[in-house]
């Protein structure tokens, strides 16, 4: 089968992660995968967040905690935090940031590296704390959070996938 359609297929959630940071180079490589993303006229409304600063990861899994109204960690102690937002006038958004999170997710897996998707950014960063962070980072315009990728190298095996759904696909001839 083609390497990439097999990478597609093996992909897995990881939420279990070993601590250590990925390299420069393999982040590198996954967000440039996010760049192509195809998006709605190729306006490319999404904007790519990326750190590995371990106080701002902690900052923002709070606030997101906070959001879903527990005390455990969203982002399971993934050393790398990737932010999908989008413009939010633009009318395919949250489409192109998604497709955006799907390259992101997929390169990961191509490389060995761990990553889930992490909902809730767009409330933490429609609050007025999220604001004030695009602002600290530079970011002007009104972006609509799409989600977080957490990554990191998985703790172990990745799960075995669950079966498929019945009717999952029609062809119409």
């Amino acid at each position: 089968m083609n390497e990439a359609i097999q990478n597609m297929l093996d992909r897995r959630s990881c939420r279990s992660f070993d601590g250590r940071l990925i390299s420069e180079d393999e982040l590198n490589a996954i967000l440039q995968a996010g760049l192509y993303a195809p998006t709605g006229r190729g306006h490319q409304a999404p904007i790519i967040v990326a750190t590995q600063n371990q106080k701002l990861i902690k900052k923002l899994s709070k606030m997101n905690a906070e959001i879903m109204g527990t005390s455990m960690d969203p982002f399971y102690g993934a050393t790398t935090l990737i932010i999908v937002l989008a413009e939010r006038s633009w009318p395919t958004h949250v489409y192109d940031g998604s497709l955006v999170i799907g390259n992101i997710l997929n390169a990961a897996a191509s490389l060995g590296i761990g990553a889930c998707w992490i909902h809730r950014a767009k409330e933490e960063f429609d609050s007025p704390e999220g604001k004030a962070l695009l602002k600290e980072w530079g970011i002007k315009g009104d972006y609509e959070g799409i989600g977080h990728v957490i990554l990191g190298y998985p703790a172990g095996p990745a799960p075995e996938a669950a079966p498929r759904k019945a009717g999952y696909i029609t062809i119409v001839k």
